[in-house]
């Protein structure tokens, strides 16, 4: 298992990708291996025990979403979730404003994204639909592979995930602009 997460660690910083069940670590970032250790460490002493809650106006809906702002929680994401609870989902935080790709790996509900700049404006929305999960003769390369992308279009800074459907039918789309506190995010981004 741990030369399993070693091999996804090295491949994500290779293709930059980010995921939309397990977010990659940022790319370009220092030993990723590192990375995790010292957000692990910083999370231990300092960060609060349990998840941190963002509110979030979009489209005029009222969302509070869980922080992925360093790369332990932004690669855990929402992997393992069984179901999305409405106006509920996931803020990833980047340090930098990039292009983004991310991907369905290992998810078992279908989610919805929206990219957002740095000033909160959606630059691209996408409902990503669940993938076959890898084979058991397959290699993580090849699933990774064979995973569709979801891109950002323009550059990136942050990332909201929902239910799968719920952007879609509230009418997000790009242009539209996220209400939240972005300079209290970017404080606890790592």
């Amino acid at each position: 298992m741990a030369l399993r997460k070693q091999a996804l660690f090295a491949l994500a910083i290779l293709i930059g990708l980010a995921s939309g069940c397990e977010a990659q670590p940022v790319p370009g970032s220092h030993d990723t291996e590192t990375a995790v250790r010292e957000a692990e460490a910083r999370s231990a002493k300092t960060g609060p025990k349990g998840p941190v809650s963002v509110p979030l106006t979009l489209r005029g809906r009222r969302l509070h979403l869980e922080l992925a702002a360093d790369p332990v929680t932004r690669m855990r994401g929402l992997g393992g979730r069984r179901h999305i609870p409405e106006g509920s989902g996931m803020l990833f935080s980047f340090r930098r404003s990039a292009p983004r790709q991310f991907l369905m790996r290992d998810c078992v509900v279908p989610i919805d994204i929206a990219f957002l700049d740095a000033e909160g404006r959606v630059t691209a929305v996408h409902t990503m639909p669940v993938e076959p999960p890898r084979r058991p003769d397959e290699t993580p390369l090849a699933y990774e592979e064979r995973l569709p992308l979801y891109g950002s279009g323009d550059p990136a800074q942050f990332a909201v995930e929902t239910a799968g459907g719920a952007l879609v039918d509230a009418g997000v789309q790009p242009g539209d602009v996220a209400e939240f506190d972005r300079a209290a995010v970017l404080r606890r981004t790592r």
